[in-house]
């Protein structure tokens, strides 16, 4: 066992479940420590792919009572249907675009640099988005009609760019669009659940010879297991957050990131990848 690749494990766990369904980013956190930790080759993509698996689980523990109840009541209840339907409806947008444009965007802005910049846009839309006048017509999830749905899905298809943040853009966008910021926050979390399946398993079947699943099981448990604890961690805390705040202070980590990673990235204090 490489006690090394452990720690690099653990560390990237952490970092996945904590940042996933914050707005700031999993992907291009992801994607600057695996740099930090030379951990960014073929077989470190993978890696973040089966990590992810982690973050998916603590969304349906956190919300198990409800993915339960929909599950159950789908044949007949018209609230788990339409409930359903939505979340369809809202990956549609991001599973299309990914297919025609995925490849080009993963060679060329899965960068440190291109991930920086987009940390700090993204900022400025958040503190944008915030300072505009809230008029909330949606209060809960199951208030949700497919056109809400959809453009949610629109807003969430912007997370292609990494840096940008799947569940900041939806929850931004949901804000944007007339939902309150629980109902903004939760369709995000629900929406994972489909995005990040069956995008981890498109993703895990095209890399499948670089699979090795008895040398590597130790590593991936690590990870997933710290995910996993690290992403139920973060879901409580943002929704006791933002009970009482809004998410300015993630656009401000956002620009002091961007610029650390930028200055870092100029100066050659720190040799990140370029291509």
């Amino acid at each position: 066992m490489d006690l090394i690749l452990f720690i690099k494990a653990f560390i990237l766990g952490v970092v996945e479940g904590l940042t996933e369904f914050l707005p700031v980013s999993s992907t291009g956190h992801l994607i600057l420590v695996g740099d930090l930790l030379h951990f960014n080759d073929d077989k470190g993509k993978v890696f973040e792919i089966v990590i992810q698996m982690g973050a998916i689980f603590a969304v349906c523990w956190e919300y198990r009572a409800k993915i339960a109840a929909v599950i159950t009541g789908l044949p007949k209840q018209r609230s788990a249907q339409r409930f359903v339907l939505n979340l369809a409806i809202a990956f549609m947008p991001l599973a299309c675009l990914g297919l025609l444009f995925g490849d080009y965007i993963t060679q060329v802005l899965f960068k440190p640099v291109p991930v920086a910049l987009a940390f700090i846009a993204g900022a400025f839309v958040i503190i944008w988005a915030e300072k505009r006048e809230h008029t909330i017509r949606v209060q809960e999830v199951d208030d949700l009609t497919p056109l809400d749905a959809f453009k949610l899905g629109l807003a969430q298809a912007c997370a292609l760019i990494p840096g940008t943040s799947r569940s900041g853009a939806t929850i931004i966008g949901g804000l944007l669009f007339g939902l309150s910021r629980k109902a903004a926050t939760e369709f995000s979390f629900f929406l994972a659940i489909p995005t990040l399946i069956i995008a981890s398993l498109y993703k895990l079947y095209k890399h499948r010879e670089l699979l090795d699943l008895v040398g590597d099981a130790p590593y991936f448990a690590v990870g997933l297991v710290a995910a996993f604890i690290s992403a139920v961690l973060a879901i409580k805390g943002l929704l006791r957050y933002i009970s009482h705040h809004d998410f300015i202070i993630f656009a401000w980590y956002r620009i002091v990131f961007g610029l650390i990673v930028l200055a870092t990235a100029y100066s050659g204090l720190v040799q990140w990848t370029v291509d």
